[in-house]
């Protein structure tokens, strides 16, 4: 059976999510903890650990003893990845595994936003990225660069534009919204003890992202602000995808737990990705990105995918074959 069965891992902002699948089985399993942090890059050893947990798990719970190609679709890469060899060789000290190909969060979202079409995929999570490709010639990446210098539109994004207009509301400056003033104080107690975690210990990027939901539901409770933030998120997220189509056919997409909300982001991002492009056509994501995961690892087992870097990186058994062929 190993031959047949893959794995499939997505790992990003929100946690870690497994499938393994094969001819006649499926199993899924979560780990809700963000990838671990090491000085600003991704902890190597504790993510190969975290993940061989899940896969574990969801294989033992099938009877699958070894996994024959491994999908992995992680956030971070490469700018906070120095080395794909390194984690590929730690996945194999705690996973019996045949092929390992690790890829960036965008090709996943990708992968299971348009089923190996050809387009351009708007990821939008506790980040923001476009990745535009038809999986041969052209490879365009828009935004992803972190909160500091991008991820215009995405979760901690929308969480920090919220959190910004409750803070103004305290103060009783112009574009405050009383109504996340509120709800930043059911969520947290004393905005003002809010602002000293912050300073005492960074905040990581999902911790705004936790506030974005707030932010919608007070948009749908009628806020005119928190509306104006999301109708704002979904236009960067539009110039971010037209950003990233260059070459290719005006086939556009989504992925990414952010658009979850719906129309108040999705509505948005089509008017403006038509504004720009008025021949766009939209396909609705025909699955996640755990779903293109899954996808990674059965296309390069099938020859369909291979190796580029710095979007796809492929390892079968002791050996690195980056750029060696499928």
């Amino acid at each position: 059976m190993s031959n047949k069965t893959f794995a499939g891992v997505d790992v990003g902002g929100g946690g870690i999510r497994t499938r393994i699948t094969g001819s006649d089985m499926r199993a899924e399993r979560r780990h809700t903890a963000v990838p671990p942090d090491a000085n600003g890059m991704i902890d190597i050893e504790a993510l190969a650990s975290a993940v061989a947990a899940t896969v574990n798990s969801a294989a033992r719970s099938v009877n699958v003893e070894r996994v024959g190609n491994l999908g992995i679709g992680l956030t971070g890469l490469p700018g906070r990845i120095e080395d794909p060899a390194r984690l590929a060789e730690a996945l194999r000290a705690h996973i019996d595994v045949g092929t390992i190909v690790i890829a960036s969060d965008a090709l996943t979202g990708h992968l299971g936003s348009l089923a190996m079409g050809s387009g351009t995929v708007v990821a939008a999570g506790t980040g923001a990225i476009a990745l535009g490709t038809d999986l041969d010639r052209i490879w365009n990446q828009a935004d992803g660069w972190g909160l500091l210098f991008g991820d215009d539109g995405g979760g901690a994004w929308v969480g920090m534009c919220g959190l910004r207009a409750a803070f103004r509301a305290l103060d009783g400056r112009d574009h405050g919204s009383p109504a996340l003033l509120d709800r930043l104080r059911r969520k947290w107690g004393d905005p003002r003890g809010l602002v000293s975690r912050s300073y005492v210990g960074r905040l990581p990027a999902s911790f705004l992202a936790d506030f974005a939901p707030s932010v919608a539901r007070a948009a749908r409770a009628g806020d005119i602000v928190a509306a104006s933030i999301w109708r704002q998120a979904g236009t960067r997220l539009a110039q971010t995808a037209v950003a990233a189509s260059a070459g290719l056919g005006p086939v556009f997409s989504w992925s990414g737990r952010l658009f979850a909300v719906g129309g108040l982001l999705v509505d948005p991002f089509k008017e403006e990705v038509l504004r720009m492009v008025p021949s766009a056509a939209f396909v609705t994501p025909s699955g996640t990105s755990l779903d293109g995961a899954v996808t990674l690892a059965v296309a390069q087992g099938a020859g369909r995918l291979r190796a580029r870097e710095p979007y796809v990186y492929v390892f079968r058994g002791d050996f690195d074959i980056r750029n060696r062929g499928a």
